[in-house]
């Protein structure tokens, strides 16, 4: 596909009062609160959100029950055939997604590309629902002349909660998956970027999904807590910080739902002093500042081992500093901003939190500017001399700082991952096997790198999580998501 540079017709640069994607129309909630959704490289409001009501969701749930029966006894292969329609599409679209991203989420316009990419590589693994759904069964396993099977079925309605930070990426972790199994869904996307599940949702009702299949709802709290009550859906997918994680799996699950609710992370990326330095460092600034630290697998903490620290510091300080900070649709842009005032402000305080505890401010981006925009820029911030029992080094900050510390061997490396409760990724950067496999065998993380600063596992893979980084049992993505919205049933059979 080539990449120009005009807005196609669906990309636009204010998209008004946004609409509720229901039985397959688009429909205006009840509602009469209402958010307003800026760009934030420019500050500028691009769309007003609905803060949908519980009639709201409850009118999607009714719109997906209507539709159940016959989606499920459709047969897999027919399925399967929408995704095919549907991943041609977004081929053709991606480029105007991958815009929409930018404009309303904030990241560079490779990075939204790459988003995308990884979107569409989850409904290529669903199209392959007739072989991933497959069940088993054994002859005589009961018995002389008793036969037995295990079939995978769908459990009727499912609700996908996702963040700002992939606004099309995540809700693709689940939905894919449990529409081919054969269930309905309704996204909630954030209320903080929602416009790019806009054009998604033009291209499901383009691709020929039955009405009630697919739907979407906007909204905030109450939405959200809308479908954690609602008796009819059967499972809640989430991904956010770890405390409303916590709270969205105990509240989903004490009213008997399944739920998979992904968490926070404080992801460490640890150098050995046998390490190929010169080309670990672009790997750790991509990792660190990729998305402005925006992103569940970003390395926030940078781990020196033994001698290696005083280089790693000045190498990587300098090419942190060397990152060009802007409008993300600009293709020179290597950082866009982050969300929003609000949280440039969060970030901006726990440095000012750092710095206050001890601290050293090796890299600032707390002053930068950039030139024509007035949106939520923080610079690349690098926070030296980190303890463990600082702020910044215990709680999630979700932007472009790295903790640097300094560590005496591979021992303490581990040590200092395992002692944290989060468990989402680590990578260890080192030519040693050994260092490598005790580093696989030991962490507790869910997400493993040796030379990745972003351990993101491809679509057929699941994506992993321990500790409070992940709540559930099964995971997003590939096998782990066809069990999540499948239910096993035993067929025990004896003909006389």
């Amino acid at each position: 596909m080539v990449r120009g540079t005009t807005l196609l017709p669906e990309v636009k640069s204010h998209y008004g009062d946004l609409k509720n994607y229901v039985g397959g129309d688009w429909r205006t909630p009840e509602t009469t609160a209402w958010l307003e959704d800026t760009n934030p490289a420019t500050g500028q409001v691009i769309a007003r959100v609905p803060l949908s009501t519980k009639d709201d969701v409850d009118r999607a749930v009714q719109e997906a029950l209507r539709a159940w029966d016959a989606w499920r006894e459709t047969p897999p292969l027919d399925r399967a055939r929408h995704f095919f329609v549907l991943r041609d599409l977004m081929e053709q679209h991606s480029e105007d997604l991958a815009r929409v991203v930018v404009q309303d989420m904030g990241k560079t316009i490779d990075e939204a590309r790459g988003e995308i990419r990884r979107a569409i590589e989850n409904v290529e693994v669903a199209a392959g629902i007739p072989s991933l759904m497959m069940g088993y069964n054994l002859e005589d396993g009961a018995g002389p002349g008793i036969d037995e099977e295990v079939l995978y079925q769908p459990l009727g309605v499912f609700a996908g909660i996702s963040p700002f930070n992939f606004p099309v990426m995540v809700q693709f972790w689940f939905w894919p998956y449990a529409v081919a199994t054969g269930n309905c869904w309704i996204a909630k996307p954030s209320e903080q970027d929602p416009t790019a599940m806009q054009l998604v949702m033009d291209l499901v009702h383009r691709a020929g999904f039955p009405p009630g299949v697919v739907n979407l709802v906007h909204g905030a709290k109450e939405t959200v807590e809308a479908i954690l009550d609602h008796p009819d859906i059967a499972g809640v997918s989430f991904v956010g910080s770890s405390a409303v994680a916590q709270t969205v799996y105990a509240k989903a699950a004490a009213s008997g739902k399944r739920v998979q609710a992904g968490g926070g992370a404080k992801n460490v990326l640890v150098v050995m002093p046998d390490a190929k330095l010169d080309k670990v460092v672009s790997n750790l600034v991509s990792s660190c500042y990729g998305c402005a630290g925006e992103r569940c697998l970003a390395g926030s903490v940078v781990v020196g081992v033994g001698d290696v620290h005083a280089d790693l510091r000045r190498k990587f300080s300098g090419a942190a500093s060397a990152l060009k900070v802007g409008y993300g649709l600009d293709e020179t842009v290597q950082m866009g901003p982050v969300i929003s005032a609000g949280h440039r402000d969060r970030i901006v305080g726990f440095i000012d939190r750092g710095e206050q505890e001890g601290a050293k401010v090796a890299l600032d981006g707390r002053t930068v500017r950039v030139s024509g925009y007035d949106g939520y820029f923080v610079g690349p911030t690098i926070l030296d001399d980190v303890r463990p029992e600082m702020t910044v080094a215990q709680e999630e900050i979700f932007g472009p700082v790295a903790n640097l510390f300094a560590v005496g061997d591979l021992e303490d490396a581990v040590h200092l991952i395992n002692a944290s409760p989060y468990g989402n990724a680590a990578t260890i950067y080192t030519s040693s096997g050994k260092h490598a496999r005790d580093f696989r065998y030991r962490v507790r993380a869910g997400n493993i790198g040796i030379n990745v600063g972003v351990a993101a596992p491809m679509a057929y893979f699941p994506f992993g999580g321990m500790k409070n980084s992940f709540f559930g049992d099964l995971h997003p993505q590939s096998r782990d998501a066809v069990r999540f919205f499948t239910e096993s049933k035993v067929v025990i059979t004896r003909w006389v």
